[in-house]
């Protein structure tokens, strides 16, 4: 199973971020926690299956070290800046791609420690129209599902729009389709880069682009 599970986006930061969104587009966020290796923290807005993550760096020496902390360094604050893709066999995906799985966790607020495998991430970084993969380690809890009431109400992600190469991004993929209700990403030629998300609520589409 390949599925879409989150985007990033790159914030300078977490808490003037979070009341941002919430006054401009009525979304809620929670706490989410640091990632050590990277000198990153996050915030996360729950959307059910899938989530928006606010990520920003709080450690500057660490994360100029990282493929992480330099990808949003270098993204415009405020603004998507990759998205990724939910795998329940990351293996497969690593030995389709050749590429290598790499474990990350994070200690969130209350205490929890959330689990995960990720791919792919170097590639995304350097080609912002490809996704990563991630696994999420047994028994952690998907982010997307945190309790929250969004001021905007039932809120979903409706799609992502993506400019880079089309073959690229289908091969990348493999025999996952594009547009279908699991992976409702719109690829048109250009510059790579996540273009726009699209939310559905209750009150309408609402858009996080980039600039």
């Amino acid at each position: 199973m390949i599925e879409l599970d989150h985007v990033l986006i790159a914030v300078a930061d977490l808490d003037a971020a979070a009341a941002d969104l919430d006054r401009r587009a009525g979304l809620a966020s929670v706490a989410g926690g640091r990632h050590e290796a990277w000198g990153t923290a996050n915030r996360i807005v729950p959307l059910g299956a899938t989530y928006l993550e606010l990520i920003a760096i709080v450690d500057p020496k660490l994360a100029a070290t990282t493929t992480v902390g330099r990808w949003i360094e270098r993204t415009a604050k405020g603004r998507p800046m990759g998205w990724v893709l939910r795998t329940t066999d990351i293996d497969a995906v690593t030995d389709r791609l050749g590429l290598t799985a790499v474990a990350g966790s994070r200690l969130t607020p209350d205490g929890r420690t959330l689990t995960w495998r990720t791919a792919g991430i170097d590639e995304a970084s350097a080609e912002p129209s490809l996704p990563f993969f991630i696994e999420w380690g047994p028994g952690t809890p998907h982010p997307g599902t945190a309790s929250v009431a969004h001021r905007a109400g039932a809120v979903r992600l409706a799609g992502i729009d993506v400019t880079g190469d089309g073959e690229r991004l289908v091969a990348w993929l493999g025999d996952v389709r594009l547009g279908d209700g699991r992976l409702p990403v719109a690829v048109t030629a250009g510059e790579p880069r996540v273009r726009g998300v699209r939310l559905a609520t209750d009150s309408g589409e609402r858009v996080i682009e980039a600039v």
